[in-house]
């Protein structure tokens, strides 16, 4: 005898619909009962959602919606414990605009294959098998799966033509090439509608196909339905050894399965056992109950007492637990700030000793230069001064500004600004610097360009960003400013020169998000890397990005990328 395979539905696709369910009845959850069932539907709980489902159709329901759900639950959780005939009760309840009724056709249909009701389940499915393609994604349903119960239908009626069609249409669908399951049903359904035709070579193909596959389960049933129509087949050609290899591996799959179910059994027997020992144990305790009645009285006082110290106790080891947290969390922001702190009077330290010694050795050049009265020397060197005097001004302005947002004194809000005005600006501070060292500057900002930023926070990382392509420009250089929006969310402003440029490490090492302060490579100028740590911190709390574009010798472009205002195009 041959055996047919059948499959569940995918679990996938299941998955997929009760999360449907539960986006379209969570309106519903105020409902004490309606929550429980869905939730005890959700998982799966079968008995608990018919119990919560009953009870809340036992009150007056006058929504439809809600008794449509409520059905709903109740026929999918008869459908999944077996007892077809109530599920079709439940499902012939639901109103047709019910949001799932599709649905509900597919379940009539598979319980009609269920009760080999087999044109009942035509019926049903060709309701389904008349939608439009693109509503099987809505109701989550695969179309081959429905051609494929109507080619299952129509085998048992013995309809080969019809059968073997819906068959073949079911294996076209992509999803399937990859399926094994479903494959080895299409490989079933063809071989035994090809066998009861007396098609015995095309049967016999199928079959085989069906078998091969089934080794790349772990369903045993699977494994052991294909072997055994294996078995048949050989048996029929008068093939024995080969039919008792195949009755071998069947019996071998059979014995898997009976294990399976020994298992079970002898598990529901030890619970029912632990169930019995529990009872007993439950009844000498009543017993023991009752003869401790007095003394229990007796320190019932003394037990409030307890309870009293133990929750006064509880307390106040909850406020030690909470203070010590609060000590500890305080201890570890002051060690942050005495680190940030050590760091910068580390660095400070150095730079600050270096530019004082190096105005100290250019001052008593300057006096030695007046005497003799080379003036045009003097002048070079009152040029140097002002140069490091001009640094020491910005790395003091920059440290206060690390030192307000480390702090969190500075004002900060972020508006929607035209970025043009505020670049022209800053740049107007620095033009006379650019002269001293005949720069070109070029300002390309798009006047068009908003973007969203605290200003005053932007002013800063603009000045930096402008001071140190000034810095490390050589004479007769060129320094532009412009913006790109390659970037829907973002404006990128770059500031490019065509200075000394950088290393790949140091690219890397000023772009590391770290509390160290990166030093500069070219030791003849003045800094600490402060203003481009600061830049780092203030772009990052304008919630921007931070980039750099660098080849050593051929200059620098530093990037600021900035969100946009809703206003700019």
């Amino acid at each position: 005898m041959i055996a047919n395979i059948s499959f569940s539905q995918q679990k996938k696709e299941q998955s997929l619909f009760e999360k449907e369910i539960k986006i379209h009845s969570d309106p519903f959850i105020r409902e004490k009962h309606f929550y429980k069932a869905q939730s005890f539907f959700l998982q799966k709980e079968w008995d608990s959602t018919l119990v919560y489902s009953a009870k809340q159709l036992s009150q007056s329901v006058k929504d439809s919606k809600l008794r449509d759900y409520c059905h709903f639950f109740r026929a999918y959780s008869f459908n999944k414990i077996k007892l077809f005939e109530e599920a079709k009760k439940e499902f012939a309840k639901i109103s047709s605009d019910f949001k799932f009724y599709t649905r509900v056709n597919i379940y009539l249909g598979e319980i009609a294959l269920e009760l080999s009701e087999f044109q009942k389940a035509i019926d049903y499915f060709t309701r389904i098998e008349k939608l439009d393609v693109n509503d099987y994604g809505l109701i989550g349903v695969k179309k081959s799966g429905v051609e494929h119960n109507l080619g299952i239908c129509y085998l048992h009626l013995k309809q080969y033509d019809k059968a073997e069609s819906y068959l073949l249409q079911s294996i076209e669908a992509p999803e399937i090439k990859t399926d094994t399951l479903k494959l080895i049903r299409f490989y079933g359904g063809m071989a035994i509608s090809n066998y009861e035709q007396y098609k015995d070579q095309l049967a016999i193909g199928y079959f085989l196909k069906a078998y091969q596959l089934s080794k790349y389960t772990d369903d045993y049933t699977i494994r052991q339905n294909t072997a055994l129509n294996m078995a048949v087949v050989e048996e029929n050609r008068k093939k024995f050894s080969d039919a008792l290899r195949y009755r071998k591996e069947y019996e071998k799959w059979t014995d898997s399965l009976n294990n399976q179910n020994k298992i079970w059994e002898v598990a529901q027997i030890e619970k029912e056992f632990a169930i019995k020992e529990k009872q007993k144990e439950v009844s000498l305790l009543q017993a023991e109950n009752k003869a401790k009645i007095a003394e229990r009285n007796g320190l019932f006082y003394s037990a409030i007492a307890l309870l009293v110290l133990l929750v006064t106790a509880v307390f106040f080891y909850k406020e030690k637990v909470k203070v010590t947290k609060i000590i500890t969390t305080q201890k570890e922001d002051l060690d942050a700030l005495n680190a940030t702190k050590d760091q910068i009077l580390s660095i400070l330290s150095h730079d600050l000793r270096s530019s004082i010694i190096a105005l100290k050795y250019s001052n008593r050049l300057l006096s030695d230069e007046l005497n003799p009265k080379k003036l045009d020397n003097v002048n070079n060197l009152l040029d140097q001064n002002s140069t490091m005097v001009n640094s020491l001004y910005n790395l003091l302005d920059n440290l206060l500004h690390w030192a307000l947002s480390q702090t969190k004194q500075s004002y900060f809000e972020i508006t929607s600004l035209h970025l043009f005005p505020i670049t022209e600006q800053v740049v107007y501070n620095y033009l006379p610097l650019m002269k001293e060292k005949n720069i070109t500057f070029t300002n390309k900002v798009l006047k068009s360009d908003m973007i969203l930023a605290d200003q005053e926070s932007l002013k800063i990382v603009l000045r930096n960003l402008v001071d140190n392509a000034i810095k490390f420009s050589e004479q007769e250089g060129a320094i532009s400013l412009y913006t790109e929006n390659n970037d829907h969310g973002y404006c990128d402003l770059i500031v490019e020169d065509t200075g000394a440029g950088m290393t790949e490490v140091t690219r890397l090492e000023l772009l590391k998000d770290s509390v160290l302060l990166a030093k500069k490579e070219h030791e003849d100028v003045i800094g600490t890397g402060l203003g481009l740590q600061l830049c780092k911190t203030m772009i990052k709390k304008n919630q921007g990005k931070f980039s750099i574009d660098s080849t050593l010798g051929k200059g620098t472009k530093m990037i600021v990328s900035l969100p946009k205002a809703l206003n700019n195009g």
